[in-house]
């Protein structure tokens, strides 16, 4: 056979990932599997290694994944290929009878893997090795595998979103065919993110020339016009644009040929306030019309008629944004005096919004990243967590899964890290919700409580972190509560654990 990648290798470099915590290690071990790979195993050989089914997710239910019992192979024989085949063998399969069939078909290739090739399958196709933070591991990895700077492979990844396209150019054809990756009007990019910052002073004597704006309480939206051809996503990069007619004809009335904008839509009250969140949210997967009209604010601009801006000063690109769109960019003011300053914050915070966001005038746009060009500043403390677990309630909540385990997200490419509990905040439409929508991702559990797959994320406020031997992470969360579920982030987008170390030295 001689050197052929198997899956009994993937699954081997997978096992040995996730028992360092070295990223180091990690990296070197990923991009020693990565060279050896045959040009078309590159893409679903990068797509498993992160954990991910090559191609996306199959629907395949946990309940079809534990029905299955299987005796496992002695030897390793199967290939990247032959699992990749039954993938997307399983991923057409509908219509009636579909479970068995896919059953069927995953049962099959279960047959022809060893034990460890089984449960690695298993988790994969139920989502538990899905780990978001491994995506920074990954980009080293693939830089490293390339010889190639981590740089390129990291903004190829920015413009493409997809890591197995990435690996695959990276290893083709090096920097140069990864530089190929532009900005497509209608292929999204991952937006750029900010990272919290412990008060609006500290934010403005570290960034110097900045603007200030409000942050509004809204969902991230990107929207792509090309003629009369407009598209608008999520955060996520999940396109919604049939349920956005009145954004779509906003962005089709600019004056322009062509426009990559960034921003926030919300729902507003008759007064002008935003309505919940939910609300918002609500409207990106509503099948019908509803009643709430959506109200973008822009902040960025990242293309315009023809011309490219990602890698221009944001003042350039606030200057493009103000040329196209001046009638719908969020609140702010450039460079200002601290009273002034403070004063857009006041004024935030009077609106109902969160607070604002302190950017670096002469930063580019680092997409799909949290540096610190863009720094947050709330008058609360607030942390988006991964949710691990959850315990079934007492009392008045029997019947309920109610205690949540809260999971910080590792920088190095591991799992969650957990840093505390808490069943406060928690409406009795949220305790429904949640008991219903956690088994169904479910990993498993014991009389007291289901693990989950660690994709959730939800919004906890908290009054500080303190150290702590409880936790492995050394610290814990003081008096948090639940704010709400974030259906628009997912487990790669969650603060890491770092973040929450600098809560403990805030303090």
């Amino acid at each position: 056979m001689g050197d052929m990648v198997l899956l009994s290798d993937v699954v081997a470099v997978s096992a040995e990932v996730a028992a360092t915590s070295s990223r180091k290690a990690k990296t070197a071990a990923i991009a020693v599997l990565l060279r050896r790979l045959e040009p078309q195993e590159v893409a679903p050989a990068t797509a498993l290694l992160a954990g991910e089914l090559p191609g996306g997710r199959a629907g395949v239910g946990w309940s079809t994944l534990s029905s299955l019992n299987v005796a496992p192979s002695r030897e390793p024989r199967l290939t990247i290929g032959s699992v990749v085949e039954t993938v997307d063998e399983v991923r057409a399969i509908s219509g009636s009878g579909s479970a068995q069939r896919r059953a069927g078909a995953l049962g099959g290739l279960l047959g022809e893997a060893t034990g460890d090739e089984q449960s690695f399958l298993v988790r994969l196709f139920g989502g538990e090795l899905r780990q978001g933070a491994l995506e920074g591991v990954m980009v080293e990895a693939i830089a490293a595998a390339a010889e190639v700077r981590t740089e390129a492979v990291r903004r190829a990844f920015m413009l493409s979103g997809r890591l197995p396209a990435t690996a695959e150019a990276a290893l083709r054809g090096g920097e140069a065919a990864l530089a190929e990756f532009r900005l497509e009007l209608g292929r999204p990019i991952r937006p750029m993110l900010a990272s919290p910052a412990d008060t609006l002073d500290a934010a403005l004597a570290e960034l110097g020339e900045c603007s200030v704006e409000h942050k509004l309480d809204g969902a991230r939206i990107q929207v792509h016009r090309d003629g009369d051809e407009v598209r608008v996503y999520t955060r996520t990069l999940r396109e919604i644009t049939r349920n956005v007619a009145e954004l779509v004809e906003l962005v089709r009335g600019l004056d322009c040929r062509s426009v990559v904008l960034d921003g926030e839509t919300l729902a507003l009250d008759d007064a002008g306030r935003p309505r919940p969140f939910q609300e918002t949210m609500a409207r990106f997967g509503a099948q019908e019309q509803r009643a709430e009209l959506l109200h973008p604010y822009f902040f960025d601009c990242l293309h315009l008629d023809g011309t490219d801006l990602l890698d221009r000063p944001l003042r350039d690109r606030l200057a493009a944004l103000e040329q196209v769109a001046a009638g719908h960019r969020i609140p702010g003011v450039l460079t200002p005096p601290s009273e002034d300053a403070a004063a857009v914050f006041d004024d935030a915070l009077a609106r109902g919004h969160e607070g604002v966001v302190v950017k670096d005038l002469a930063s580019p746009y680092a997409a799909g990243r949290r540096g610190k060009a863009w720094r947050k500043v709330k008058p609360e403390h607030t942390l988006d967590l991964v949710v691990l677990a959850a315990e079934w309630g007492h009392g008045r909540r029997r019947g309920y899964l109610s205690n949540l385990h809260l999971g910080a997200r590792d920088p190095d490419g591991g799992p969650p890290i957990m840093v505390g509990k808490t069943f406060k905040g928690l409406t009795d439409e949220l305790l429904a919700w949640q008991t219903e929508e956690f088994q169904q991702r479910s990993t498993g559990g014991d009389d007291w409580s289901v693990h989950l797959v660690p994709e959730l994320v939800v919004e906890i406020e908290l009054d500080g972190v303190q150290t702590s031997t409880r936790y492995p992470g050394g610290v814990a969360l003081r008096f948090a509560r639940v704010l709400r579920y974030r259906p628009d982030k997912d487990a790669a987008e969650a603060d890491t654990i770092e973040a929450v170390r600098e809560m403990l030295r805030g303090r």
